[in-house]
């Protein structure tokens, strides 16, 4: 089932999608209560409402943890001068978005002064809908409640306005790891499908056009460390709950590999199958 969170009668709420373009409401608040309960309740009754008639939102506004990946897929790797990577000698790379860059479908997103090397990164997006905390790689997927479509959107290059010693190597990585940070770099949406209707998570098709061109054309199949492994390490690392959501990583075709980056104006459609299509400008 497709479920959404959405603006109406400048409230929000949270409800399932129909076919047909209607929804069912089921509730106040977005889908975080839903997803704790297990998307149980989403067969209740509930008044429809037309699609038309409201604003999507991200399906959850404010994770207890927004967790990425980074270098997750080797020909995204490769295309910005990294060597091949050896999966036997490496664990995934994790790291924290804050709540405040999530946004959701149709939302501007505002490019930050500090950077004017502002890419695209197309991902999938796992929301976890059973806490755990050190689990087996086996039954990882089982604690998944769905998925959505994502884009990590990262500024390649920060500027503070003061020369800096940039040959540090810690200099460099907190630069990156900022460039991940600002208001609006992790669009969400349209909506959040269960997990037992978006079936095998490595089959899911990542698309992202730039102002109607084609930047990445790929596969979840192509990951490095599936969602499966993703979920087995971030719990080693820390208690996962229901409600956090986890981005997986890129495929080749990011603006940082060919030197293009996002301008005022600019559209981001992000298409990934069952999961929707995800359309953001930036100004």
């Amino acid at each position: 089932m497709r479920f959404v969170s959405y603006l109406r009668d400048g409230a929000v709420r949270h409800g399932r999608l129909e076919t047909g373009d209607t929804v069912v409401e089921l509730g106040d608040g977005d889908l975080q209560r839903l997803v704790e309960a297990g998307l149980s309740t989403g067969d209740g009754p509930g008044e429809s409402v037309a699609l038309a008639a409201v604003t999507l939102l991200a399906p959850l506004q404010r994770p207890g943890k927004l967790l990425a990946a980074a270098a997750n897929y080797q020909d995204h790797v490769t295309e910005t001068g990294g060597e091949p990577l050896d999966k036997s000698r490496l664990s995934p790379r994790l790291f924290l978005k804050p709540p405040t860059s999530i946004v959701g479908p149709g939302a501007v997103i505002p490019l930050p002064d500090i950077s004017k090397e502002v890419d695209w990164e197309t991902e999938l997006a796992v929301v976890i809908g059973r806490a755990g905390r050190n689990i087996p790689q086996a039954e990882a997927l089982d604690h998944v409640a769905g998925y959505m479509a994502s884009n990590d959107v990262s500024a390649r290059s920060v500027d503070y306005g003061f020369e800096r010693d940039t040959d540090d190597k810690a200099v460099w990585f907190f630069d990156w790891l900022a460039g991940k940070w600002c208001d609006g770099f992790a669009p969400l949406g349209p909506w959040l499908l269960s997990a037992d209707e978006a079936g095998d998570p490595q089959a899911i098709p990542i698309r992202i056009d730039v102002n109607g061109v084609t930047k990445q054309l790929g596969s979840t199949k192509d990951m490095i460390f599936s969602v499966a492994e993703l979920i087995a390490h971030a719990s080693r690392l820390m208690t996962l709950e229901p409600g956090d959501v986890i981005l997986t990583g890129t495929p080749s075709g990011v603006g940082a590999a060919t030197g293009e980056f996002l301008k005022s104006g600019d559209e981001m459609v992000v298409e990934m199958g069952p999961l929707g299509t995800l359309r953001n400008t930036v100004a």
